[in-house]
């Protein structure tokens, strides 16, 4: 069943069981899950499109926006799981509302997406940012398809995960202008390194060993607890739910059955 929520964005309600809320990121819309809809068909997963992507209308404001509008219409004590932004996203509303999300996956991302080079923190380089930002005005289809590229890079099936980010995203409605200047700056600007010792949720932290935009090294500067596991790809890239869908698959199953 579909269903427009509260904030009047778009999610998609499918399944029964825990109440299990997936966030995708830049660029795309909950499409890109599409892979993972039989096999969490034991949980009532809400697909969200994030503002301003997919169905979803934008919104003003920055990151504490979104997850507010988020929290407002999404059930409580739900399971949060978000990709890259949609993992920033989590990370901000299991830290803002913990009584909102019992649990968090994140996949392929970071507390800090920027590069910090005096701080030695890994990350994208700023000027690629930039890039991005400075062409969205000029040629939106090129600069969604060159992003995605960068998505795909370093795995061993990058122009099969290449050419399938690219028939998801299509699958709807081109993102909104306003919507990916709000999440380049969140990308660019948000930093949760000093915050995440809040978050006192189980955490399942998914990585990419060949991921060109959120190196696996950010591991080792990141908390760590017994609430906390982490899951490392060794032959996956910034998508590793769709290059390596069935291993990605079985690790999150193991850890959603634990959290019951």
């Amino acid at each position: 069943m579909n269903n427009v929520n509260k904030a009047k964005l778009h999610v998609e309600v499918q399944g029964q069981g825990a109440d299990l809320v997936v966030l995708h990121g830049w660029g795309v819309n909950n499409a890109v899950f599409s892979s993972l809809k039989h096999e969490l068909a034991d949980y009532r997963v809400h697909y969200v499109d994030l503002p301003g992507f997919g169905h979803s209308p934008s919104i003003d404001g920055d990151i504490n926006a979104w997850v507010e509008a988020l929290v407002s219409a999404l059930p409580s004590s739900a399971i949060w799981l978000g990709w890259s932004l949609g993992g920033l996203v989590a990370k901000q509303a299991a830290i803002s509302y913990p009584d909102k999300v019992r649990a968090l996956v994140t996949v392929a991302s970071s507390p800090c997406f920027m590069a910090r080079e005096i701080e030695n923190w890994p990350g994208i380089a700023p000027k690629v940012l930039a890039q991005f930002s400075s062409q969205l005005g000029s040629n939106l289809p090129k600069t969604l398809d060159r992003f995605l590229a960068i998505q795909a890079m370093g795995s061993d099936t990058m122009k099969q995960d290449l050419t399938e980010l690219k028939q998801l995203l299509l699958d709807k409605p081109l993102p909104q202008a306003q919507a990916l200047e709000q999440g380049l700056a969140m990308l660019a600007q948000v930093d949760l390194r000093q915050e995440l010792a809040k978050i006192s949720q189980p955490w399942l932290r998914f990585w990419g060993r060949l991921d060109g935009l959120v190196p696996q090294k950010i591991q080792a500067h990141l908390p760590h607890g017994s609430q906390i596991e982490d899951v490392i790809q060794h032959k996956a890239s910034h998508a590793p739910f769709i290059s390596h869908q069935q291993e990605f698959s079985q690790h999150l199953l193991t850890w959603l059955a634990k959290q019951q």
